[in-house]
């Protein structure tokens, strides 16, 4: 387990499907920073705290400063815009992820919404289709869920 942690923690060049290709590592740092700003921002308020998260998510993820961290989002953002939907960010992820990273990247988004300490609809209805784009299974967005409010299960 620790493994998988270290692996989707590692910089996405370093990544099988993405070595020597920068613009597709690029791509899918900013498909999964795309996913972050939206569960930050679903309930239409992307508070200071949530933007601190994110950043933070992003620099420990893929080793950036904070002011490369803020330039990632503001660029997710435009993409958000630019977008009808979650799918093509999505696409990514399921093609340079595993199961595992993905259900990490759920857990990521479990923090996101839980820093206010609640869960709204809004917050409730994405997770929900992201798991599904994502291709997770019900029981592994609930497992992550848990993780997140009360700790990892052993």
């Amino acid at each position: 387990m620790l493994d998988i942690v270290k692996r989707f923690f590692s910089p996405a060049d370093e990544k099988p499907s993405t070595r020597g290709n920068a613009g597709a590592g690029h791509e899918l740092q900013m498909a999964v920073c795309a996913l972050f700003v939206e569960m930050a921002r679903i309930d239409e308020s992307f508070t200071a705290e949530e933007m601190a998260a994110v950043i933070d998510i992003l620099k420990a993820k893929y080793g950036l400063s904070a002011e490369n961290a803020t330039a990632m989002i503001a660029a997710a953002e435009a993409q958000l815009e630019e977008s009808v939907d979650y799918w093509q960010f999505a696409r990514l992820i399921n093609e340079n992820y595993s199961m595992d990273e993905k259900v990490a990247i759920i857990e990521m988004l479990w923090r996101i919404v839980y820093l206010d300490g609640n869960l709204d609809k809004h917050e409730d209805y994405l997770m929900r289709k992201l798991s599904r784009l994502l291709r997770l299974h019900h029981k592994q967005l609930i497992d992550a869920k848990k993780k997140v409010l009360y700790g990892p299960s052993d």
